[in-house]
């Protein structure tokens, strides 16, 4: 039968652990934590990595902390940062801390189970810690030459790094130290950038403790062509739908590259990695169907924003996309994204090349014009073929005072442009 951490192996979730993980977990059930800090509203698709860690942990019989940073928020992780974070006032971070927490709840379970989920806010004893306190009795115990071993340190100090942010990893040692004091916390878990952060907590209790803590780390994600995951030419995919309306992030998962759909499945759902392998041989027969995509697309934004939402956002893909020349229903077109230019900024009328500079597609006149003649604009999801074309009021759609086009960039990127007065 697996173990935790050989079906995270499996699944392409394991980075690193610290020695002792294994045998520890094989003595049955512990308690652990992952920690997100408000610096947002928001998390993104890119969190999603350590709370499926958090969640598989679950699974396993182990307990779930998440802890929400309403006071390590307040000092900003220098971790994988070139520059200084911007400090939030308290009011921004408290309601960022909130809106973080009601975000988690649909991928743990924080009911009544004997290893029910927690959620826990650390400004509940850092901000009322004493500055005196905290340097006698936890400082002590980092040295300078410990801290500057770590990546997160070292690599800010040819670009400068304030007193404020290098404290930081002590700071995250005491969460580790009082969780692991309060509520029997031995493991810490979380990406990759987070081991310094990680490593610094067990020293802490080892020293003050005189006990062993575990820590664990995922991987930070990249698609094939190096980008970080959650990135888009829009900006970050987010799990708020203010943000990221449904449509927008089922779209993000339909147009995953083939060559990163099986990596996500497995990262990003619980589907029984034989499932996976199956859809993964439908998709090698007909890769033009999306099928493993589809079903990425489907499984993670259920769980993100339930099951109406997401068959609304695949309704509205197939009315945008469905192979007609024009949407079925222009009622789904609201979750395109979508610019608004003036006909009166149009010098030259309806000119495609026009449209396209004014939709953001193309950078400039000249872009779309190599665009165009290297078949990669489209025009109602039909090749714009001749760069001299003028748009007709017949291609056209929408009512009267709201008319648009749908322009489109290669296989992925659309745009609704209205034309207003």
């Amino acid at each position: 039968m697996p173990d935790l951490l050989s079906t995270l192996d499996a699944r392409g979730l394991l980075q690193d652990a610290t020695a002792g993980l294994a045998e520890r977990l094989h003595r049955g059930p512990l308690t652990s934590y992952v920690g997100f800090d408000p610096t947002a509203d928001s998390l993104h698709v890119g969190n999603l990595v350590p709370v499926m860690g958090a969640a598989w942990l679950q699974r396993f019989g182990h307990t779930p902390i998440i802890l929400v940073g309403g006071g390590t928020g307040m000092v900003g992780d220098p971790s994988g940062k070139r520059s200084e974070r911007p400090i939030l006032p308290v009011e921004v971070i408290d309601r960022n801390a909130e809106a973080i927490r009601r975000q988690l709840e649909p991928f743990l379970d924080f009911g009544s189970a004997r290893n029910a989920g927690r959620m826990r806010n650390n400004a509940d004893w850092l901000r009322k810690l004493p500055l005196m306190e905290f340097l006698r009795d936890t400082g002590k115990h980092l040295t300078l030459g410990f801290m500057l071993q770590k990546e997160s340190v070292r690599s800010r100090l040819e670009t400068g790094i304030s007193y404020t942010e290098f404290s930081y990893m002590i700071i995250q040692a005491y969460d580790f130290w009082h969780l692991f004091r309060a509520e029997q916390c031995e493991l810490q878990i979380g990406a990759s950038d987070q081991w310094g952060n990680i490593t610094a907590g067990i020293e802490l209790i080892g020293k003050r403790e005189a006990k062993n803590a575990y820590g664990l780390v995922f991987p930070l994600i990249t698609n094939t062509s190096g980008v970080k995951f959650g990135k888009s030419e829009v900006g970050n995919i987010w799990l708020d739908p203010v943000k990221t309306s449904p449509y927008q992030f089922y779209q993000f998962w339909i147009n995953t590259d083939d060559r990163d759909v099986e990596r996500y499945l497995k990262i990003f759902t619980f589907l029984p990695l034989e499932e996976i392998a199956a859809a993964m041989a439908e998709h090698g027969r007909d890769p033009g169907k999306r099928v493993a995509q589809r079903l990425l697309a489907r499984d993670v934004t259920t769980r993100v924003h339930g099951k109406e939402a997401t068959e609304e956002a695949i309704q509205a893909s197939a009315a945008l996309f469905g192979g007609s020349r024009r949407p079925r229903d222009t009622d789904a077109l609201s979750d395109m994204p979508t610019r608004q230019v003036s006909r009166s900024n149009l010098p030259g009328g309806l000119s495609v090349i026009e449209l396209l500079v004014a939709s953001g597609l193309a950078s400039s006149k000249a872009d779309a014009r190599r665009g165009i003649q290297g078949r990669g604009f489209y025009l109602n999801d039909e090749p714009i073929e001749a760069v001299d074309l003028q748009i007709s009021e017949d291609q056209l759609q929408g009512p009267p005072n709201s008319r648009f086009v749908i322009l489109r960039k290669g296989k992925k990127n659309y745009v609704r442009l209205v034309l207003g007065p």
